[in-house]
């Protein structure tokens, strides 16, 4: 398998994905670095990397824990091949925050819109 790992850009230019995981530590940066690339390179990703956001709109996360920390970073696919990262956030509680989980459900819909008015 070899996906292909693509950040959103905002319409104008921002990459939310980007500012997220240029604030990370060092080591908690390695080990995101690392999940990604078994999004990458695994035909089946584990759940405890990668999952489906239940009740969403096709929204999936990337499930880093470094030490006690959680860190999400939500995405959707494109394709069976294009996976488009939206944005990551610290977990701080049990349930994910639905402010984060509609914000990636709006980061889809303008990716799609935006794709859709390209052809």
């Amino acid at each position: 398998m070899n996906r292909t790992i693509i950040f959103y850009r905002t319409v104008d230019g921002k990459c939310p994905v980007q500012d997220f995981l240029d604030a990370l530590p060092g080591k908690v940066a390695q080990k995101v670095a690392w999940v990604l690339r078994l999004l990458k390179d695994l035909e089946m990703v584990p759940a405890t990397y990668f999952k489906k956001l239940i009740g969403t709109e096709d929204i999936w996360e990337c499930r880093i824990q470094y030490g006690s920390n959680i860190y999400r970073i939500f995405c959707f696919l494109d394709s069976h091949s294009v996976v488009i990262l939206t944005h990551g956030f610290e977990k701080k509680s049990m349930k994910t925050p639905r402010q984060e989980i509609e914000r990636a459900e709006t980061y889809r819909r303008d990716y799609l819109n935006r794709k859709g008015k390209k052809r």
